[in-house]
């Protein structure tokens, strides 16, 4: 459990150790490094480029990387997928542009992706073979699937090319035309064939050189996978068991794997095996068993043999006990319950038969709208319930039992197969019902670590609007990560904002091996983290519930706003605590003619929930802090841009950060959350509910320094932070900064503190002095044990420290 600074190279000297350790020790399993986003994957791949080369140097192996093709990128404003949301902003800049990029040189090495061929081994003369996964939409080079409008259409075009039964029909009725993908024709023709080069791929190598071979990108990396050295992907690909067992469930048990931004791995975890249902999914579930109806009666006239034969395989139990696996090719659904949950034994006889299950979820579904409309009505209102409770009720009013519902999920995913479906999306409101019923039995004894909640405006966000649902919350966030740390070795969870670090033990419900939170060095004080709790009236401000709405609280953070802008070039960048408070407070702004006064000084863009219009206006800040205006990006804690944006050098001079980013307090699913942590693990609410605040203002302010020579002021803007048990909570390499005469500040008082620290910043940097804080090859080898020689690094020598990884390493 390792909490590092923003900015400071924590990623590459990750790469560097873990990678010179498989290095030294052939033995050593895979390193799987998870990231949240695309552009985050993109830039871990860049960094390990830099790292193999330089080794490849270094130890005098040839290395001959083909250097960074040249890509055109094109604007897709409409084309947007969950993996790749943060970053959007960065190739919307380069619209319509073509951009050759040479390789750079870091401390002499050359910054180069792609197929490595060399006469000693593959990447870095070792080698090694790292790939990047992703989903299908990012990978694919067939220009008539990448056309479609999102994620959902592209996989559903891909799969109804790629599918098993398609390439056999194809193939037995070529008169008939049936369009299939010729890259992943040419992929499967090769056969055993489909080797690939060792190299650093990352997405946009994967498809170049996909192109060039004329192979699908998707299928070949994952037909790779058991074959690469380092593997980068999303989260998902670890943690969510629908999607993990799939990927990730080959992998051995010497692994390596590291979580990177893992501040929020809790949070995670718990997503991944929680299934929320409104009366929308409710009525789509049911249209889709009605084309699942009628396409069990077309095969039984058409095709009777192959329900027949899936009839008789659940009578054997192979697919129940996974004895029967599909092509990789083909559409396949899996299960949210955990490997070790999951009941290695045959489908009860009274779901075998497909019209048999159909009406079995058709009783499923009736009786959860009958659930939904007793909350709606007049006499409903919230209700949580355990997994047994519910469980209980839904056998008594529909005479179902409750060993089916356990294979609900399997099940649907083996009729699936049958009716030879390609497009999973419509059915997916579908499998979220099978999802909820499968979580639902299979984790109904024991501890309740789930609650069924059932509320009368769950979603809906108008005011009057009633919107039910039912929601299955996992409330033990250690629920999906507890089989990682039974099956893997060594897992490493990295973040700059991990503080408090004594809660995610318990959070996770594991004993870490080292857990140490690194203060940063620096040759000036490059961070001034300011509490302003009073304007210039002297009035204190905050966000609290009962303050928030005060006419004085509002125009002391306006006037606050205001004067911090005339004093502070370039971007500016400010957090409120949630969409509403920002909406309500920006109106009275402008009522007052506050916004008017902000834009004589720089020009204001707005965060909304809309991706394509918050790109935009990212766009358009960049090029305002570009062009010399200045600018000001206000922005909603636990948004988009306080998760993934970087605002570095002149685009982020200053954070400020309006309240303390608490959760919603009054949401019933962290009710029952908060209770089940305090029954259980003994964590106080309170401290859950600080705990979780901080490290949001932590990682909303993390976002003004990226490197050594970088600066940033980072403003919290409440009396609150001025409390010990608040302040505490924030990073040792923030805390390192606030002294006392930072605290309970004035605007006036802040605005003398921001005047002196943007004049002593902007001197020219002290080359020597930064030079004092780096180390240099001949100190690594003071520190290291003994001398060790090329033969020994190469052999069963421990592991190596290049240069790349000291000069950019952390002096603690």
């Amino acid at each position: 459990l390792l909490e590092m600074p923003t900015g400071t190279g924590k990623t590459v000297c990750l790469l560097s150790l873990i990678t010179s350790y498989q290095f030294a020790n052939p033995a050593a399993g895979k390193l799987v490094y998870c990231t949240r986003t695309v552009p985050e994957m993109n830039a871990v791949m860049e960094e390990l480029a830099v790292v193999l080369n330089y080794r490849a140097e270094q130890l005098g192996l040839t290395a001959n990387y083909s250097p960074v093709n040249t890509t055109t990128i094109t604007d897709t404003t409409d084309d947007i997928d969950i993996e790749d949301v943060i970053g959007r902003e960065e190739r919307v800049t380069k619209k319509q542009k073509t951009k050759t990029s040479p390789p750079k040189v870091i401390h002499g090495a050359a910054r180069s992706m792609g197929p490595a061929t060399t006469t000693r081994g593959g990447a870095g003369g070792s080698g090694v073979l790292a790939l990047c996964l992703s989903s299908r939409r990012n990978m694919c080079i067939n220009d008539r699937v990448v056309r479609e409008s999102d994620r959902e259409a592209v996989d559903s075009a891909c799969r109804s090319r790629t599918a098993s039964w398609v390439l056999e029909r194809a193939t037995q009725h070529p008169e008939l035309s049936i369009e299939t993908c010729p890259y992943f024709d040419n992929f499967q023709a090769a056969g055993e064939a489909t080797t690939m080069p060792s190299g650093v791929y990352d997405l946009e190598e994967l498809k170049q050189w996909g192109k060039t071979r004329g192979w699908c990108p998707y299928f070949t990396a994952r037909k790779a996978l058991n074959h690469a050295n380092i593997l980068i992907f999303n989260y998902q690909y670890m943690l969510d068991p629908k999607v993990a067992k799939m990927v990730s469930a080959e992998l051995e048990a010497e692994s390596i794997v590291v979580f990177d931004e893992a501040h929020n791995i809790d949070s995670v975890c718990i997503e991944a095996l929680s299934v929320t249902l409104n009366e929308r999914k409710l009525d789509q579930a049911t249209r889709s068993l009605g084309r699942l109806s009628s396409e069990v009666t077309r095969m039984k006239a058409t095709d009777s043999s192959r329900l027949q034969a899936e009839y008789q395989n659940l009578v054997n139990g192979l697919i129940g006990q996974g004895l029967l696996q599909p092509p990789a090719n083909d559409a396949v659904l899996g299960s949210a319950v955990l490997e070790p949950d999951i009941l290695q034994e045959a489908i009860p006889g009274n779901i075998r038969r497909a019209e048999h299950f159909v009406t079995f979820m058709k009783k499923l579904v009736e009786h959860l709208k009958s659930r939904l409309r007793t909350v709606a009505g007049p006499n409903g209102g919230v209700l949580s319930e355990t997994p047994l409770a519910f469980l209980h009720r839904l056998i008594n009013n529909t005479s179902l039992e409750s060993k089916p519902l356990k294979f609900a999920y399997s099940r649907l995913n083996s009729l699936l197969r049958t009716l030879n479906v390609s497009n999973l999306d419509e059915f997916s409101s579908l499998t979220d019902v099978a999802d909820f019923s499968t979580l639902l039995a299979t984790y109904s004894t024991g501890v309740a670590r789930f609650a069924v909640i059932l509320e009368p405006n769950g979603s809906s966000t108008v005011p009057g609007a009633t919107d039910p649902v039912i929601q299955l919350a996992c409330l033990d966030a250690s629920l999906a990560i507890a089989p990682l740390f039974k099956r893997f070795g060594s897992i490493v969870i990295t973040s700059g904002t991990l503080s408090p670090m004594d809660l995610y033990p318990k959070l996770l419900q594991f004993q870490p091996r080292i857990s140490e939170s690194f203060q940063m060095s620096t040759f000036r004080p490059c961070i001034m983290p300011l509490v302003i709790a009073r304007g210039s009236d002297q009035l204190a401000v905050s966000t609290r519930f009962e303050d928030r709405g005060d006419i004085g609280v509002v125009r002391n953070y306006g006037s606050m706003l205001v004067e911090l802008c005339s004093v502070i070039p370039d971007g500016v960048v400010a957090f409120f605590t949630s969409y509403s408070y920002m909406e309500s407070i920006i109106c009275e702004w402008d009522a007052m003619g506050l916004l008017r006064q902000l834009t004589k000084h720089k020009l204001v863009f707005i965060e909304t929930k809309d991706v394509v219009e918050t790109t935009l206006a990212l766009d358009n800040f960049r090029r305002a802090c570009d062009s010399g205006r200045g600018a000001v990006f206000l922005s909603v804690a636990r948004g988009k841009v306080s998760e993934g944006i970087n605002f570095d050098r002149h685009y982020g001079k200053a954070v400020i950060l309006f309240g303390v980013p608490f959760q919603y307090t009054l949401s019933h699913v962290l009710r029952a959350r908060l209770e089940y942590l305090q029954t259980h693990y003994q964590i106080r609410e309170q401290d859950f509910l600080n705990f979780d605040a901080l490290r949001q203002a932590a990682q909303c302010v993390g976002r003004v320094i990226r490197s050594k020579t970088d600066y940033g002021l980072m403003i919290f803007a409440d009396s609150r932070y001025n409390r010990y048990d608040k302040r505490s909570k924030l990073p040792k390499w923030i805390l390192q900064f606030l002294n006392d005469s930072y605290l309970n500040l004035s605007i006036d008082t802040a605005i003398s503190h921001v005047k002196f620290f943007l004049k002593h910043m902007s001197q020219p940097v002290d080359q020597a002095a930064l030079q004092s804080v780096l180390l240099t090859v001949e100190e690594v080898k003071q520190m290291a044990p003994k001398t060790t020689t090329e033969a020994e690094v190469a052999g069963d020598g421990g592991a190596m420290i290049t240069e790349a990884s000291a000069l950019l390493s952390i002096r603690a």
